[in-house]
């Protein structure tokens, strides 16, 4: 591997790449994983030379340090795109296609506002869409094709010589549509990142890296993209839409393209359970599979045990299963289990309300998974209102410290000063400069489990629910809401209600009479009261895709409070719920 700590910027790694191993196949944009031979390649020289022709291009429009908005698919465009813009100087801004909602064309136009756009890199099929979208926002720069396959520069490019603490990229976090926050990538932080999970999770000589996580999303574009590129290994990628239609596509694509390490969301693991046939699994071969990651989201231990099992014909074992934690304002990588079947605990569910975790006897609590040591940053447990430290197996949110935080916030002196100057109040010899994650969790034997978002905790009777826990136990006993997402929320009734009504909201898998749906309801009610000692207040059943989720599948949690709050949900049954312009009464059946 190249010496990436000792580095001063990624064209450096990657044009040594380029002279050394010129014709080393870094790149398979597979259409259909069943079919290797499909796959469109792209050698490390080809990558180069593309760079080069897209880096003289971009210059036409832009100067150094301006940015460049990439509205591109998991494809050979992207990786061409980016790296041009390396070579450029050019700041890449990776995002998600303006789509046809107006969500998502408020995200991405919060996105090229924010981040002063100089020109727009796209593919060309999506050419006429794209011009037609800055058109609309009155965005007038060039929207750019990166050339795949160029003709050789007539004349020599020299690419841009970036010093390490030089803005690389800017990685927008998944959060709220009006309010985008793009986190400042420096090219050190993109050396550190590739280090720390090369070395860390390696995989055979050999091997690639890849998966459908989109390339806007911190764990495609830094887990699938760059760290192979880096690291001198092979990526292949395959688009999210093909994952969705055909989970089991994924999983080809691991065994026909040899993939070492590749990543998703729990939520995909459980595609993988509801979607894929058992009687499907034992002609893949899974066995070099060896970083199964998780992350992104809660790790369930049930998850984690049912893949294992599931897939043992493909020759799947536990400890290929590598649970992660992770975020776009540490560049990637924060912590992870590695070579080990993961560790769970099973707390007693009464202390962790309370903000402790006591291991029980199994079966007898909640569990937890271990996403590992944080090896590669600092880490404290932290109670969110005070700033206090606190002791270890204690819940709080989690702080961290290390070169892999990213510089804060693009042009946001206010958030960034919220969110990355933090200090540690009870401990006098602290000297700030810590990162408030949002998230939840507790420090046990050194390792890691995260328990949830600050911001997701629900307070009912005075404890503190995480809406995933429900959410995950009504999928499992339920067969009519596997393969679909849900949304536990509380919604306050007054102005005096600090904690509110207690409402399950959830997709369904098809469609099915006004009793069928009442039934359902009735159980899931049964569900809540019987594992968590809740009364659900409210329960709305709804289409499939009905539930918001951001750009990388997770769940929109406050989009769908406030679409409640505000009537503007069209539920198939709903009880309790008082839809815009009309009253849906207890035990009411909606037709959307």
């Amino acid at each position: 591997m190249a010496d990436l700590s000792g580095a001063s910027n990624v064209v450096e790694i990657f044009t040594k790449h380029a002279r050394t191993r010129g014709d080393h196949r870094a790149v398979a944009i597979v259409r259909d994983p069943s079919d290797p031979a499909t796959a469109q390649w792209l050698t490390n020289e080809q990558l180069d030379r593309a760079a080069r022709v897209c880096a003289r291009e971009l210059l036409r429009s832009c100067r150094p340090g301006d940015r460049a908005l990439l509205l591109l698919p998991n494809s050979a465009e992207f990786v061409v795109g980016i790296l041009g813009c390396f070579y450029a100087g050019v700041v890449p801004v990776p995002s998600s296609m303006p789509g046809r909602f107006k969500q998502d064309q408020r995200r991405v136009r919060g996105i090229a506002r924010d981040a002063a756009v100089s020109c727009v890199l796209t593919a060309p099929d999506d050419l006429n869409d794209v011009r037609a979208w800055a058109g609309t926002e009155d965005l007038d720069v060039p929207v750019l094709i990166p050339d795949v396959d160029p003709a050789p520069l007539a004349e020599p490019f020299t690419p841009h010589a970036a010093a390490p603490h030089d803005l690389a990229l800017l990685q927008y976090t998944s959060g709220s549509t009006s309010d985008p926050k793009g986190s400042r990538v420096t090219q050190r932080n993109l050396l550190l990142n590739a280090l720390a999970i090369d070395t860390h999770l390696p995989v055979r000589e050999g091997q690639r890296y890849g998966g459908w996580i989109p390339n806007y999303h911190d764990m495609g574009l830094m887990g699938h993209i760059l760290t192979p590129l880096l690291a001198g290994r092979g990526i292949a990628l395959m688009t999210p839409a093909a994952f969705l239609r055909r989970p089991r596509a994924w999983l080809e694509l691991v065994d026909h393209f040899d993939i070492g390490l590749s990543a998703a969301p729990n939520f995909a693991y459980e595609l993988c359970l509801t979607r894929v046939p058992e009687d499907s699994v034992a002609d893949l071969d899974l066995s070099r599979w060896t970083r199964t990651i998780s992350g992104s989201e809660p790790v369930k231990a049930s998850v984690l045990d049912d893949f294992a099992e599931r897939f043992a014909p493909s020759g799947l074992r536990p400890e290929q299963l590598t649970p992660c934690y992770g975020m776009a304002e540490t560049t990637l990588m924060i912590s992870t289990t590695s070579g080990r079947v993961p560790r769970v605990l099973t707390v007693d569910t009464d202390a962790l309300e309370a903000g402790r975790v006591v291991p029980v006897a199994d079966g007898a609590g909640r569990t937890l998974v271990s996403c590992g040591e944080p090896r590669f940053l600092e880490a404290r447990i932290v109670e969110p209102a005070t700033g206090r430290a606190l002791p270890q197996g204690s819940v709080g949110e989690i702080w961290l410290r290390g070169e892999l935080v990213v510089n804060g916030y693009w042009r946001n002196p206010g958030a960034t000063e919220a969110t990355f100057g933090n200090r540690v109040s009870n401990d006098p010899d602290d000297e700030g400069g810590w990162l408030r994650t949002g998230d939840l969790g507790a420090l046990v034997d050194g390792e890691l489990y995260v328990t949830g978002r600050i911001k997701e905790m629900m307070i009912v009777r005075g404890r503190n629910i995480y809406p995933h826990d429900i959410e995950h136990e009504l999928r499992r006993q339920h067969e009519e809401l596997r393969d679909t997402v849900g949304s536990v929320v509380t919604v306050p009734t007054g102005a005096d209600d600090t904690e509110g009504r207690l409402v399950v909201i959830h997709e369904v898998r098809r469609r099915a009479v006004d009793e069928e749906l009442a039934r359902l309801a009735a159980s899931m009610r049964t569900t809540v009261a019987r594992e968590f000692g809740l009364r659900a207040d409210s329960v709305l059943l709804l289409r499939r895709g009905a539930v918001r989720r951001t750009t990388s599948g997770k769940v929109q949690r406050s989009a769908m409070r406030a679409l409640y709050a505000n009537g503007e949900l069209e539920p198939l049954w709903a009880d309790g719920y008082e839809a815009a312009g009309q009253a849906v009464a207890v035990g009411a059946g909606v037709r959307g």
